[in-house]
């Protein structure tokens, strides 16, 4: 049974319970084409991903006349804002092909639109789920457009602050949505990953929490999880030394592939959130735990004094701080010495006496002892 911050994307349940979901973010690595995408499509199958992710925008919507390059673009050798994004586009023709390539792989098609008014284009696609990126966090319209289509949202939260995330969350109200902590920082530094913000968007809202990544570690997604994930979005890439603004940050395939199996055997040995014994442990628990053993031989009708009592290896007779209580109970058969003594081997508490008592564990007989 899903408890309330379960959600799904198609037939995924994504939650504490379950697997982290793992999206391979393609984003503009694909340098407009999109052939070059389909190929990236298949290294996130390959490599176990749930969903690939692809961008909807376009240029002359998105930047005004003042736009300008952040520094991470700069440095992928981009020169004016307008071009880098125009050179980027792909059509929706293009992603409804890209979409449907990753769905006949087995992956959830899911995308990022940046404009609003490119919401009504963006459902002409079967996509699994819409994603909002960080900066969008303030963008209202976007967001109310977006949840207004009834599927699931995935919403970054870099560079925000509680306010903003909190305001957004009030505008999302009870549609279905989960929150990805990230850095706005391209590539972030192991030392500016915050993964502790997790904690923070959980107490915003009970919804799904992941770590949108843009560290270039390989064990960042098996620390996020480890951290409270249950969703990872990593950008992957034909070569990090390719030219455009988003390479450098990304993981190429044999390094996506094993980012995903570390965070999902980092899922595998979190293991439940309750204490408790699992099956695992109850053969060492039995041998190892300690037990009250009879120091010598007790004959039946023997009433057991304290220097009658020790305590030693197996688990198998009456638990050891329950000593005080066997001391004055009278033996109904005779134990031999060094054997573990259990609740069996002594007479029934008399009425008198059961309000004095505590019962004496569930041990019954004299089986394993």
């Amino acid at each position: 049974m899903a408890d309330a911050s379960d959600m799904r994307i198609g037939d995924r349940h994504i939650g504490q319970r379950h697997e982290p979901y793992v999206i391979a973010e393609i984003g503009v690595n694909h340098d407009g084409s999109a052939q070059r995408a389909m190929e990236l499509v298949d290294v996130a199958r390959q490599a176990g991903a749930d969903a690939i992710k692809l961008q909807f925008f376009e240029a002359h919507r998105l930047l005004s006349g003042a736009s300008r390059l952040a520094e991470y673009q700069k440095r992928a050798g981009a020169g004016d804002p307008h071009e880098m994004l125009r050179r980027l586009e792909l059509p929706i023709e293009a992603l409804r092909r890209i979409a449907g390539c990753a769905a006949e792989s087995g992956l959830h098609p899911i995308v990022t639109v940046f404009s609003d008014e490119m919401v009504e284009a963006a459902l002409s696609v079967e996509w699994a789920a819409f994603k909002t990126a960080s900066t969008d966090i303030i963008n209202r319209p976007l967001l109310e457009a977006l949840a207004a289509t009834g599927r699931p949202m995935l919403i970054s939260t870099g560079a925000a602050t509680l306010n903003e995330l909190r305001q957004a969350v009030q505008w999302l109200g009870d549609h279905c949505f989960a929150l990805l902590q990230c850095v706005t920082a391209y590539p972030t530094p192991d030392e500016s990953a915050h993964l502790a913000g997790m904690r923070a968007l959980q107490a915003v809202a009970s919804v799904p929490v992941g770590y949108s990544d843009h560290t270039t570690s390989v064990d960042t997604g098996a620390l996020a999880v480890a951290a409270g994930a249950c969703i990872l979005e990593k950008h992957i890439t034909y070569d990090r030394k390719a030219n455009g603004p988003d390479h450098a940050m990304s993981l190429e395939p044999a390094q996506f592939d094993r980012y995903v199996r570390l965070a999902r055997r980092a899922h595998a040995m979190l293991g439940r959130s309750s204490k408790q014994v699992i099956p695992i442990e109850q053969e060492v628990r039995q041998a190892s735990r300690q037990s009250i053993v009879a120091t010598r031989t007790l004959k039946s009708g023997h009433v057991i004094a304290r220097p009658d009592l020790t305590i030693k290896r197996p688990g198998t007779g009456i638990e050891p701080w329950r000593i005080d209580e066997v001391v004055g109970r009278r033996l109904r058969r005779t134990v031999e010495v060094d054997s573990p003594i259990v609740e069996s081997d002594l007479e029934a508490v008399s009425i008198n006496d059961a309000e004095d008592v505590a019962p004496l564990g569930t041990l019954t007989s004299r089986e394993g002892s």
